[in-house]
């Protein structure tokens, strides 16, 4: 499954939010790795190195989709997105937790926070590129910005059980 992302247009703002992403992890080589990977599929990245960190990056970009670790320094990532969903400038922001826990109750407290997608290291790069671009695209949206409050979103790889 090829995922490509369309960068012919670069930036593009869609309300007040751009079509770029932010990824928040304390760990090196997984935002580096993450971030090039994005970068060579033509997504605009910014990263941050914790969630303090990040939570800057994410209220002076505005993204469409922030990836956040959980267990980060300063502020967790759950910290984060509840920050995050009680910033009313974040509205819409579609939100990743991509986490080496992986218990049901870590996914259950990323829904209390108001995480969108909750995925367990390592995760499948081409699973997050197709999140990314479905997001960009408007098929897939915040369950903030549809006030549904639907659950949190489950993609896997095609002919997994």
């Amino acid at each position: 499954m090829g995922v490509m992302m369309d960068s012919s247009e670069g930036t593009k703002m869609v309300g007040d939010l751009s079509n770029m992403v932010v990824l928040v992890d304390d760990e090196p080589n997984i935002r580096e790795t993450v971030a090039f990977i994005l970068e060579a599929e033509g997504v605009e990245v910014e990263t941050g190195s914790d969630g303090v960190e990040g939570l800057e990056a994410v209220r002076r970009c505005k993204p469409k989709v922030v990836l956040l670790d959980v267990m980060m320094p300063r502020m967790d990532g759950y910290e984060v997105c509840k920050a995050i969903r009680n910033d009313p400038e974040l509205t819409g922001v579609f939100v990743m937790i991509l986490t080496a826990r992986g218990q049901k109750s870590d996914e259950e407290k990323a829904l209390e926070v108001g995480a969108d997608l909750y995925m367990s290291k390592p995760f499948d790069d081409e699973i997050v590129l197709q999140v990314i671009q479905d997001v960009f695209e408007g098929r897939l949206v915040s369950r903030q910005g549809a006030n549904n409050g639907g659950p949190v979103v489950h993609y896997q790889r095609a002919g997994a059980a």
